[in-house]
């Protein structure tokens, strides 16, 4: 076999081979007797099944395995060449010319390495962190929001007495269209906040000034984009009663309502609980801050400042997947365009470059200060994410946990969270 490596720059080489025949005869063989020892055909003991049977029943993938164990020979010797330890091969080699020919086999391989991340100027693309102070006023209105929400609902006695935005009405209703009414459209002492906007645009408004006992019909429209399509787009009259009105009774906020609030602490108090609170507001300014600002920023120094070669190989990869993704959210009728079109798909592949190197050399620079700083996200810790996520979007855990596993998301999931400790772990130095 002749071989001809040029190694393009540090992340990067091209191999150039030629297998004669004659290896590929005696590559062949041994890839023959290989599969021989383990081979049971009807007639044959184990083992003991001639040559010229195994090759006339499984020719095609015995030849295309002896291909593959031609291009792993290939390898070895590139890397023994290059003087680079296997461990350093990224992904898998791209093969840019496969050529047979009667006196062998010419092939031509695209090798990605891993490359060397420098890390000395980390701290120079770290942005400044700044942290508004937390006021006073910010503290009082978090308890009162806390006390609100926990203070029980009165009901008001008073028939004169009108409802009020941003109360409760207890409502008897059922719902008509041309007269007819429709599923889902009828309850009975449903308990309804005005102003929450959890209606139908237009219905909690009409409730304002209505009394107790009070009757009436209200007129909305659904939504041209509403879930059940038999009701997008429709005018609806609403049949209403309006049994009782609720209001949002008070909680002292002393001493006791603090130690409700902080059961595992002996000696709470209101000042603890202001302590507290503020710990509370100053984390969630923080996270508000690098989730909108900060992180970005960093993302983007790291990109320009830390510069090395990316293995161009991981780069097509990532230009691939995200034309499969850009190509899945289009409309039908695009996907069937944009098929059709070589040039067209090529050229919507290469707008993918730059995004694409951007996100490969981030992830490298991540996995690089993952390894230094011995920074780890356990198995465990991204199925409670998942799970607790699916929990807050009132999905079933179990059901999305199962789509992660079998789509194999799990290990992007990890890496996002790899991503976003390490930034936050960066940003906090300088706060």
């Amino acid at each position: 076999m002749s071989l001809k490596v040029n190694r393009i720059d540090s992340a990067n080489a091209i191999a150039e081979a030629v297998i004669s025949q004659e290896k590929l005869d005696k590559k062949l063989q041994e890839v023959i007797k290989s599969a021989g020892k383990n081979l049971k055909i009807d007639g044959f003991r184990k083992g003991h099944v001639p040559t010229a049977t195994i090759k006339a029943r499984y020719g095609k993938q015995l030849e295309e395995d002896t291909q593959k164990e031609c291009i792993q020979d290939i390898l070895r010797e590139v890397l023994e060449t290059l003087k680079v330890q296997p461990n350093l091969l990224v992904g898998d080699p791209k093969i840019t010319k496969f050529n047979p020919t009667k006196e062998g086999l010419e092939i031509e391989l695209k090798i990605g390495l891993n490359p060397a991340i420098p890390l000395e100027n980390l701290e120079k693309c770290i942005p400044s962190v700044n942290i508004p102070e937390i006021s006073d006023k910010d503290i009082d209105a978090r308890i009162e929001e806390i006390a609100t929400a926990r203070a029980p609902l009165i009901s008001i006695e008073d028939s004169r007495r009108k409802l009020k935005d941003g109360e409760y009405a207890k409502i008897d209703f059922e719902g008509f269209i041309d007269n007819s009414p429709f599923e889902g459209g009828k309850a009975e002492n449903y308990l309804l906040k005005i102003g929450s906007k959890s209606f139908i645009e237009g219905f909690e408004e009409q409730l304002i000034g209505m009394k107790k006992g009070e009757e009436k019909a209200i007129e909305v429209t659904f939504p041209e984009n509403y879930q059940a399509k038999n009701l997008a787009g429709k005018l609806a009259t609403f049949k209403v009663k309006l049994n009782e009105i609720q209001t949002q009774g008070k909680i002292e906020v002393d001493d006791n309502f603090a130690k409700t609030l902080l059961p595992d602490e002996k000696e709470a108090n209101v000042e603890m609980l202001r302590e507290k609170v503020k710990a509370q507001l100053q984390d969630e300014k923080k996270r508000e801050i690098y989730n909108k600002e900060l992180k970005m920023s960093l993302v983007e120094n790291l990109d320009k400042m830390i510069i090395f070669d990316l293995p161009q190989t991981i780069v097509e990869q990532e230009m691939d997947l995200l034309l499969r993704n850009i190509f899945a959210s289009l409309p039908k009728e695009e996907q069937e365009k944009l098929a059709k079109d070589e040039q067209m798909l090529k050229a919507k592949r290469e707008e993918q470059r730059e995004n694409a190197q951007k996100s490969v050399k981030i992830t490298f620079i991540i996995d690089a200060i993952a390894k230094r700083d011995k920074i780890n996200i356990p198995d465990n810790e991204v199925v409670n994410t998942i799970y607790y996520e699916a929990i807050a979007m009132r999905q079933n855990p179990q059901e999305i946990l199962d789509y992660y596993k079998n789509n194999n998301l799990l290990p992007a999931v990890k890496m996002a969270m790899l991503e976003d400790r390490i930034l936050t772990n960066l940003l906090d130095k300088k706060v």
